[in-house]
């Protein structure tokens, strides 16, 4: 006795079509690679979003951090700023210029994303000469003022550091540097 065999509707092009076994879901080969290649895209994004929620508060930091140097630099570039430390012409070819805290992330971390706590500096100043703490005071009380200098010196509020908060920070500064790219074209 044999059973009449009841049409299934393609899961990718939605056509009606008689399978040839109960777990057939497509009705052709150009419909199961089309399938494999979606099934494909979305592991992929699974993938993505589950090491994105895995990461640690150290590597949210370290990228947020990232975006956050490349848009001191690109800023002060544009703006055609000297050394915050030495008041020398920046070398911006190349590997030259770092974004340089004037109160270090690690004793002051919560003023690791302050836009007025961190300039471009070169690399000799901000690597060999530890910052070159007294000749970045005067290039920053220049800069943004004795009141602003002042006010970041006795900033000493904790400030606990979030996934979600990290996140944004990534987000709004490459968003930044986008719009400065984009403003220098």
């Amino acid at each position: 006795m044999l059973t009449a065999v009841k049409l299934k509707a393609c899961k990718t092009c939605g056509s009606n079509f008689s399978p040839w076994s109960s777990t057939q879901t497509v009705c052709g080969r150009v419909c199961a690679q089309k399938l494999v290649k979606v099934e494909k895209v979305a592991e992929k994004a699974k993938d993505r979003a589950t090491r994105e929620s895995q990461k640690t508060i150290p590597q949210l930091i370290a990228e947020a951090q990232i975006e956050f140097n490349k848009f001191i630099r690109l800023r002060d570039q544009l703006a055609n700023r000297p050394c915050i430390s030495s008041g020398r012409t920046l070398d911006w070819s190349g590997n030259n210029v770092d974004a340089g805290h004037y109160r270090s992330t690690g004793a002051a971390s919560h003023l690791r994303f302050d836009e007025n706590n961190c300039h471009a500096q070169s690399k000799h100043d901000n690597q060999w000469k530890a910052g070159n703490v007294v000749g970045y005071r005067v290039g920053l009380i220049q800069r943004i003022g004795i009141e602003a200098v002042e006010a970041l010196e006795s900033n000493n509020e904790v400030v606990p550091w979030d996934r979600d908060t990290l996140r944004q920070i990534k987000v709004i500064y490459r968003s930044k540097t986008r719009a400065l790219r984009k403003e220098q074209s």
